[in-house]
């Protein structure tokens, strides 16, 4: 690339050369704004003409239509004068606008003017070197340029200098003028140098700043205005003007103000283009703006201009920058801008005439419904049906929102339609479950035949729990399930008898969550023949069963084998709830790897179709299963990211189960308070109709309680828990062992006799449901509420059970009450081996409160143990923690993988993993935390030869 600083080092050797006695032209391309007409003066004012007389002058627009207009703005009036005194007096006449109008160069009286002018030339050429300078030569007039090059040939060996200066993207809109042929002519002469200027560089940028202001500029200002003005320096003297107008400075904020500066200007330089091009290539622009990058091909047609001119329009836009290589217009204030000289009808006629071109053109249906939803009404017959296959198109790559917008203009041609509103309801189910439910029950009509009623009450039901409508749909599912009894007989179809199955899973799965009719719901479930799980209804009620089996308190081995038979089939395309309920048996049966897996299906299938609804309730429940196996830094990233995508949305207040999974995990962080604020922040009517946030709300509240210095507090609350849970027959030990907790508050509080009631109903539940965690649990609230040596020996039956279960949080809380035990009885050996083991679980777990409570006994014990820390660094698993040292130290994905013996996949999966807990999003900020941290970044060893493919 040829920089300024090139450009005039070579008009500088152009001028020697043409001094020392051998004629030359020099012509100056570049796109408009970019600085030639600034340059040309600059050098016509530098050292290098100083000896040589120079004629400079700029040619006009519409210049071209008068003859000899380029040699009269050449001469001025001065010159002019001067020819009425000389040899080329006879050229006077000649000179005047208008004069040779129409006539070829070749006429008699052309070429008598042209070599009278000569004379002139040759006159002044005698007495020293001559400069003639052109400025904006594409508005130059043929004949003027047909002169030049006379003269060029003619004084090959006399100090003669032509410099023009010519926008490089107007070549294209005069291909075809008699002038451009001249121009074409007089660039391709021997003795000619074409010189392009390019955009400016950072450099160059750099210092026109420092003209603006008189503070420093940041790198990132500097870097950021070179972006938005493309390096052309008129566009970027009008950014700085008005960012300095603004009162922005060259630092970080004025920064972060380009951008938008940049869009107002970038449109208004638009506006100032097409107002002096020639209609058509406003015509191709407005083309462009309406079809985007998509529908480039019929450009054309849309703006009735002939092919070879729409890429003369091109050219133009391109070189002024609005139009960057992709060949969309660069913002979208630049589109605003081009269509702006529309009216709202032509603007919908130009996007009704591209959707008609792209629909013949055989263009996919999203390219043209786009064009149709800008239409103020749909009146042909042939438009529903491509927005209908859009909407189909849109759900199928995962984007629910643009279908919908397909969807409801489809609705607004036939607004009775069930269909419709059924499919519109469907896709919006997790992105605006009140506008869904409210499609659902206007569907609802009693005309409705009974198999729709019913498809439609059991998306009623799946889609009514994120909107607090679970009595309702109980009630509308009940009289399906009546009305489908009476029409279907004893001996149904197979095809209804899958329907029949699939309203009696929703009825479940919506009568489970709710406090009022979990109760309701297991005895009607009670009645119900178990499916196989052959087909997906069956496996969804089967998944629904074996929550309500799970709740009846055990052993666990029917609820586990109901949720592994409702995953377990490949082939089935399963439902969300299938996979939700079956994890939270498995979970509660300690089989936390299989109910991590059939979360992942549903976060991978979350994921693919934008399910922000489903995919943050999901992952919440995730982070549930992750803290209860002790992997509190996997549970915070989950917990955070479930957050922050619902919080996003409209109906954030309608899911509470991120912000209830989050604030646990803080209570063990040690971050009791935040965890407070974050549950004071859940709205009640939200949080307390179901049964799977009212009580973990109450559990969660009450620990940060306690954490914060109120046990008295965090006992209310565990005892509303457990009372609740008894009223709604909830008798899981492993759901929310309230029991553990206000036994271990009791016994804290002095009151150990009170703390047996609490302690024996969990032993009760927990010597049902069996599993190591339960039976560890009970034995710690009974080795709590246990003074003396019996209660050594219930906390050593704790530590051993716990120990056995995947529950490593609760092995450390086991730990440290045996060693507390330990030391209260004298024995201050073996108590700091088990506070020391606490302290070691809780700081591998992440559960930082816990550990600071074990070191600080330890200590008391006569141990030593070095302080926790709260480092980011805590967040990351071993693993996790060697591919980020890898990557911060400058390996790449490749070479870390061969260094650990894993596949690039791996690294890759680690690492976004930790950028995700570490909240930063580049390799750069993880060299960043690591420092601060007191880490660095390992190198990797030499990585051993690729067998292929890319790092």
């Amino acid at each position: 690339m040829v920089g300024r600083a090139d450009v005039v080092r070579e008009l500088d050797r152009c001028t020697r050369e043409a001094f020392s006695g051998r004629a030359r032209s020099v012509v100056v391309t570049g796109p408009a704004g970019i600085g030639k007409t600034a340059l040309l003066r600059a050098f016509l004012k530098g050292d290098a003409c100083r000896d040589a007389a120079v004629l400079q002058g700029s040619c006009v627009v519409g210049g071209s239509r008068s003859s000899f207009s380029g040699l009269r703005a050449l001469l001025g009036p001065g010159a002019r004068r001067a020819l009425l005194c000389g040899a080329a007096h006879p050229a006077v006449p000649a000179l005047a606008p208008g004069a040779l109008d129409g006539r070829p160069p070749h006429a008699p009286d052309v070429q008598h003017a042209f070599h009278a002018l000569y004379r002139y030339a040759a006159d002044a050429l005698d007495r020293r070197p001559l400069v003639l300078a052109l400025d904006d030569a594409r508005h130059c007039d043929e004949l003027s340029l047909r002169w030049l090059e006379f003269l060029l040939r003619r004084s090959d060996d006399r100090p003669l200098l032509v410099a023009l200066t010519r926008q490089s993207e107007a070549t294209a809109l005069t291909r075809g003028v008699p002038a451009h042929h001249a121009l074409a002519d007089l660039v391709a002469h021997c003795r000619t140098t074409t010189l392009r200027l390019h955009p400016l560089t950072e450099k160059d940028v750099g210092e026109a700043v420092r003209e603006f202001f008189p503070v420093p500029a940041a790198p990132v200002f500097v870097t950021r205005a070179r972006a938005a003005s493309g390096g052309n320096p008129r566009l970027l003297g009008r950014i700085l003007r008005e960012l300095r107008a603004a009162g922005a400075g060259p630092g970080v904020g004025g920064a972060d103000r380009i951008a938008e500066t940049a869009e107002r200007v970038l449109a208004g330089w638009a506006r100032e283009l097409l107002d002096r091009q020639p209609p058509w290539v406003g015509e191709v622009a407005r083309a462009v703006a309406v079809l985007g990058e998509r529908g480039a091909d019929h450009v054309g047609p849309l703006a009735a201009v002939p092919a070879d001119a729409v890429e003369d329009a091109r050219r133009v836009l391109c070189e002024a920058g609005l139009v960057p290589g992709n060949g969309q217009l660069a913002h979208s204030a630049v589109r605003a801008a081009v269509l702006a000289p529309l009216d709202p009808q032509a603007l919908a006629s130009l996007h009704a005439r591209a959707a008609l071109l792209l629909s013949d053109a055989g263009r996919p249906a999203e390219e043209i419904a786009d064009h149709l939803l800008r239409l103020p009404a749909i009146g042909e017959p042939w438009v529903p049906g491509v927005l209908l296959e859009a909407a189909a198109r849109a759900e199928e790559r995962g984007a629910p929102e643009t279908a919908a917008r397909y969807l409801y203009r489809v609705l607004e041609v036939d607004p009775d339609s069930v269909d419709i509103r059924v499919r519109l309801a469907r896709v919006l189910a997790d992105t605006d479950p009140p506008e869904a439910v409210g499609l659902l029950r206007e569907a609802l009509a009693p005309s409705v035949d009974v198999r729709t009623r019913a498809r439609i009450a059991a998306q009623f039901g799946t889609t009514g729990l994120a909107v607090r409508e679970c009595s309702v749909a109980l009630k509308i599912l009940e009289e399906v399930l009546d009305a489908l009894d009476a029409e279907l007989g004893p001996d149904p179809a197979p095809a209804d008898r899958e329907l029949r199955t699939l309203v009696e899973a929703v009825f479940l799965i919506v009568g489970s969550h709710g406090r009022s009719t979990l109760a309701a719901t297991r005895k009607r479930a009670a009645s119900m023949a178990l499916p196989e799980g052959d087909t997906p209804a069956q496996c969804q009620k089967l998944a629904a069963m074996g929550i309500l089996t799970a709740f009846d308190g055990g052993p666990p081995e029917p609820a586990v084998q109901q949720a592994l038979r409702a995953t377990a089939s490949p082939h089935l395309r399963l439902k969300n709830w299938t996979l939700i309920n079956s994890a939270l048996v498995l979970g509660f049966a300690d089989r936390t790897e299989e109910a991590v897996h059939s979360l992942d299906r549903v976060l991978r299938h979350g994921r693919k179709n934008s399910a922000i609804w489903t995919y943050s309730l999901a992952l919440s429940i995730r982070a549930v299963l992750k803290h209860g196996v002790g992997a509190l830094p996997d549970a915070l990233a989950d917990a955070r990211t479930a957050v922050r995508l619902s919080s996003s949305e409209r109906w954030s207040g309608t899911l509470v189960m991120p912000r209830l999974a989050l604030a646990g995990v803080l209570v063990d962080r040690g971050e009791a308070a935040d965890a407070e604020r974050l549950l004071a922040a859940t709205e009640p009517a939200w949080r307390e109709q179901y049964v799977w946030t009212y009580h973990r709300y109450l559990m969660v509240l009450g620990r940060a309680r306690h954490a914060l210095g109120d046990p008295e507090g965090a006992l209310a609350l565990f005892r509303e828990c457990g009372r609740s849970l008894e009223e709604a027959e909830v008798r899981q030990a492993a759901f929310l062992p309230w029991w553990m907790e206000a036994a271990g508050v009791l016994a804290e509080l002095g009151r150990a006799a009170e703390a047996q009631e609490p302690a024996a109903h969990g032993t009760r539940l927990a010597q049902q449901w069996g599993t190591p965690r339960a039976l560890g649990l009970a034995a710690l609230a009974r080795g709590l509420a246990t003074p003396g040596e019996r209660g050594v020996e219930l906390l050593g039956e704790a530590v051993r059970e716990l120990a056995a279960s995947p529950a490593r949080v609760e092995h450390s809380r086991a730990e440290l009450a045996l060693g507390r035990a330990l030391l209260a009885r004298g024995d201050r050996r073996e108590a700091r081996e088990h506070l020391r083991t606490a302290a070691g679980l809780a700081q591998r777990c992440g559960a930082l409160a816990l550990g600071q409570d074990a070191r600080d006994a330890l200590v008391a014990a006569g141990g030593r143990m070095r302080k926790l820390t709260a480092s980011p660094l805590d967040l990351l698993t071993a693993m996790e923690r060697r591919v980020a040292s890898l990557a911060a130290g400058g390996a790449g994905n490749r070479s870390i993988a061969q260094s650990l013996y894993v596949s690039v996949r791996t690294v890759e999966m680690h690492l976004t993993s930790v950028y995700r807990k570490l909240g930063i999003a580049e390799r750069a900020q993880l060299a960043m935390v690591l420092r601060s941290s007191g880490e660095r970044g390992a190198r990797a060893p030499d990585p051993a030869p690729p067998a292929g493919g890319r790092d």
